[in-house]
């Protein structure tokens, strides 16, 4: 199913192409299960460097699905997105998280206010990626974890799927591609990367920004 634009954010598809968290196509069930249990060792390891994180964000939360599991683990949460009624309708079945509407592009916090940020599959989608990596780098006092689609294995398997035949396998919206020594070197920009891992068809990183 393709997502439909947001009236209130013109131009900008929000939500997902495919439903991967309640899909009936048990391969893409499988995978992005076994996604997002990747991406909770990923926070496991941010517990096991750093204890107690106090308060954690969430950039392009989509549904809210991985923030809920954010605050199962760490507490306090804040969640954004950009403005779309769909997504308020979703973030209503969540009562754990704090969810707003903000542009990745300018996150509306002040320096080094979170121990950790998280951005599952959004980087792909921003007009200016380097912009947002630096907001998320600006606003963390430690952690970022980071998930985009891992190319050009995601566009191939899109291809194999019959999807998206003429755009050469590119998901809507997608904007930004990396390969996996691409993605690390993108975000070593900012950081420094500790931990990297291939869920296919994703490239997920743990990375800390310097103190200070």
């Amino acid at each position: 199913m393709q997502a439909p634009e947001a009236p209130e954010t013109v131009g900008v598809v929000i939500g997902n192409h495919t439903q991967k968290y309640t899909a009936r196509n048990p391969a893409i069930r499988f995978l992005t299960e076994r996604w997002v249990t990747n991406l909770d060792r990923a926070f496991g390891r941010v517990g096991a460097d750093q204890q107690g994180v106090a308060r954690a964000l969430e950039v392009g939360c989509g549904e809210g699905v991985i923030a809920d599991k954010m605050h199962r683990r760490w507490g306090e949460v804040v969640a954004l997105d950009l403005p779309d009624a769909g997504l308020r309708a979703d973030w209503r079945r969540y009562h754990g998280p704090r969810f707003l509407h903000a542009s990745a592009h300018e996150l509306p916090f002040d320096d080094d206010q979170f121990d950790v940020v998280v951005a599952a599959e959004v980087l792909e989608h921003l007009p200016d990626p380097v912009r947002g990596l630096q907001e998320m780098a600006r606003v963390t006092r430690r952690h970022l974890v980071l998930s985009v689609p891992r190319e050009p294995i995601f566009r191939s398997c899109n291809l194999l799927t019959g999807r998206y035949v003429r755009d050469l396998g590119n998901t809507p919206g997608h904007l930004n591609h990396w390969s996996k020594r691409g993605f690390v070197r993108f975000v070593s920009s900012v950081a420094e990367v500790r931990d990297v891992t291939n869920p296919f068809p994703w490239t997920t990183i743990w990375a800390t920004v310097p103190a200070g």
